[in-house]
This record gives C-alpha cells, structure tokens and sequence, in this order.
C-alpha cells in the first residue's frame, strides 16, 4: 500500500475511536516469565495486497526460528479499521494477546498509558542498527525517556506539480511558500477549471507544514506536561498563510472546505489541480491518474529559499506487549523485522520508505521517484505531541474544525485558534 492512503488517514484516526469508548486495561502487567521456547503470536496490518509484505515477514521469521529452537511463530495479519478494539481488547487479555504487534507511531503515547508495550530501553540501546535510526522515527516510539518499540516504516509529503500545466504557462517550480500561493492563484486565472494548489480543511497533515515553517508548533511540553501553542503569533501566520488558499482564486471553499489528504491527491491525479501536497504513498495512486507522465515532485518550500517545509513524520512501530511471557524472544523477533534488512526488503516489495538514513540513502539512489521524500526528511520532520491526549484531539477534529471556521468566514484566525488551544488544553489536562 505504499503507507496506504487510507492508513496515511488512519495513522492518528483509527486508534481513536476506540480510545474513548474502550474499557480501561485492567490486567496487562508483566507475566513475570521469560521462555525461551515455545509460539510467539505477531498481529500486523493488512494492506491493499498483503501477499508482499507477507513474503518479507516469513523471510525474516524463517531466520528467526533457525535461530531459536523449538521456537515457532503464528501471525495473523488484522485490518487497519478494526486495529484499536483489537488491541485494546489484547491489552486487557493477556492469555490471548499477541507477544508482538505492529501499530500507527502516533498511537504510542496512549498505548504505553494504557500500560500495554513493553519497555525496551536497554535492548534498543544495545542494538547495533538502532544507531542509524532517524531522530524523528526515534521520537515516535519514546515517551519520557523510555523507548516501547522499534520504528518500521516512515512516511512524509511533498509537493507534486504538473509539468505540463507548468510548460504550458511558463511557470517556475516554487521556492516559497509565498511562491505556492502565488503559482497556484496564477494557474487558476489562466485555467479557470483547474484548481491552482488542491487543499483541503480537512487535511490536517497537509496543513501542518505551514505552521511549521512560520515558526508555529502544536504544543509545547513534554512527557504528561503539553500546552497547546496554535494560537501563538507563529502559529497563526502559518494558519492564515493554509486557510488563505481557499476561495476561488485557486480552492473554492465550498468544494474544498470539506476534502481530505485522499481527496486532494485524488483531484491531482484525476488532472483537476496543478499542485498537490501528496505522500510518497501517493506515488501509486497519482501514477494510476491521468497524469502519469506528466509531473514531478519536490519538497515542500519552506518560508525562504531553499528551504524545506517541516513534514509529519508519519508510520508504523513494532513493539512487545508487556504481557509477553516470551520477552527476550519476542524483542528479538522486534529487532528483526525492524532490521535494515527487513525493512530494505519492505520497500522493495511496498514502497514504505526505511527509518534508517544509511538505508533509506540507498533506496534513494535505486528509485528515483523516493528522492524528494528522503530530501524532506532529512532537512528535518516534525511529530505530533507524545501524550495520549493526542488521540482525542484528532477525534474531535480540532485542527479541522479550527480550518473550516477560519475558511466558512464564521470565525476570524485569532478566535478559531484560540478556541482550537482551549479545547487542546482540555484535552491534554483530563490526559493527566
């Protein structure tokens, strides 16, 4: 799936319905055991098609269980949508719960409040390959302090751009921000039928960037201590700079007000925008579209030239249950399909791109069409905040919410933003 779009929705989303409603884990403390033979229970996520991502997970489990004697593995493959009651329902079931799952980065924070992952602070400190991990990917399986897991995969968007539209007008490939807005308003008066930059309100993570970059942050804190920031004077620059693509100067906002990553990847693709702000996920999806041929990519422009706008660093973990009566098993097997080799192998078979940079450099060199997504990364991620509240924030559709007023007219930036901070800080304090 190539960090499927549904899961690119999903990374933060589909986790959190459950957190809500879900009961609270109850019996998830460690078994106190530690076999060293016996079956290990592995739950990963289905994708679009499976079959390859299959081949790489029984490659790495043929090694494994070379390796450890009377020792077998049994894995079953669970669908994104129905992940959280899932691993909720494991949490407070030990006798029935997997010894290692896979799961969305940001859904880390909550799952270690829940008590569910393991702590592996020590072995991923003593893990060779751990050193080439990216720090953003590192961020993504560490809450206060203590790593719960070992990165598996990264995703990250840029800025995808009509050649042709760009030929046809004479147009320079932005350096800017400002430059986006500007191509894309200078696209919609020549072509009034195309949009300029498809954006939409609900697009939280196409959004975000442009906070970044003005200097903005979600929230600031650490460990169980955020406050929200997005009503700061930075903040709000990056918010009006997003919201004031909207209207019919480049995104009408009663067509786009409403659309999503999916749907502004699917405008591009489908040939009714000249820009869009699309993953490396979005790769296959845009080559599928009308426009195949007749596009490139680039990192997303930063507030100056040369600079690159901070992106989301989205994906996926491996970590061990707490539950496990196999741990040092168990952490192995983590280790291993987290591996260099691993996750080298994933990508040839999925498209999800490495957390390691040594790696990632070199797929980099083997496809090209990678080469502006680890340009992305490496100029420097951002993560949403490590606190469970997060999950409930992204429920309650704040950001979006916050953007739709902003574009709808119903409210002006400083009142929507500041109305998005209160609801953050709720958030953040009933997560204690």
């Amino acid at each position: 799936m190539k960090l499927a779009p549904r899961l690119a929705v999903l990374l933060a989303a589909a986790v959190v319905s459950a957190t809500a409603c879900a009961p609270q884990t109850s019996d998830n403390s460690s078994s106190g055991k530690d076999e060293k033979s016996g079956t290990l229970r592995v739950w990963l996520f289905q994708e679009v098609d499976t079959k390859p991502k299959e081949k790489v997970v029984d490659a790495v489990l043929a090694d494994f269980e070379k390796a450890h004697e009377d020792t077998e593995v049994s894995v079953e493959y669970i669908p994104v949508e129905t992940r959280a009651q899932r691993i909720k329902a494991a949490f407070n079931d030990p006798k029935s719960a997997p010894d290692v799952i896979e799961f969305g980065n940001t859904d880390t924070a909550g799952y270690v409040k829940d008590g569910g992952l393991a702590d592996v602070t020590e072995e991923f400190g003593a893990w060779d390959e751990a050193k080439d991990t990216d720090p953003t990917a590192r961020q993504s399986v560490t809450v206060d302090g203590k790593v719960y897991g070992a990165p598996y995969f990264v995703g990250v968007r840029a800025l995808y751009y009509r050649t042709d539209v760009f030929g046809e007008l004479d147009l320079d490939v932005p350096r800017t921000l400002a430059e986006v807005a500007s191509t894309a308003k200078q696209v919609r008066a020549a072509k009034p039928g195309l949009y300029g930059l498809a954006v939409g309100g609900a697009y939280t993570y196409g959004a975000m960037p442009f906070i970044w970059a003005n200097g903005g942050e979600l929230a600031t804190g650490k460990g169980g201590s955020y406050a929200a920031a997005i009503d700061s004077a930075a903040a709000r620059k990056g918010i009006e700079a997003y919201t004031s693509l909207f209207g019919d100067d480049n995104c009408p906002a009663a067509k786009c007000a409403g659309m999503g990553g999916n749907d502004t990847v699917t405008a591009f693709a489908s040939g009714k925008a000249a820009m869009a702000i699309g993953g490396d996920f979005s790769h296959q999806a845009v080559e599928a579209g009308t426009v195949k041929g007749k596009y490139a990519v680039v990192p997303l422009p930063g507030v100056e030239p040369g600079s690159v706008a901070p992106a989301f660093a989205g994906g996926n973990n491996i970590g061990v249950l707490k539950s496990t009566s196999h741990r040092t098993l168990a952490v192995d097997l983590m280790k291993r399909l987290a591996s260099k080799k691993a996750q080298a192998d994933l990508f040839e078979a999925m498209g999800f791109l490495p957390t390691f940079t040594d790696v990632r450099q070199q797929v980099a060199k083997e496809q090209p069409f990678v080469k502006p997504f680890v340009d992305t990364l490496a100029a420097g991620t951002k993560f949403v905040p490590a606190s469970p509240a997060w999950a409930t924030i992204d429920s309650s559709q704040v950001l979006p919410t916050m953007f739709q007023e902003v574009v709808s007219g119903k409210k002006d930036v400083d009142a929507a933003a500041g109305d998005a901070a209160k609801k953050m800080d709720a958030a953040f304090g009933s997560a204690g």
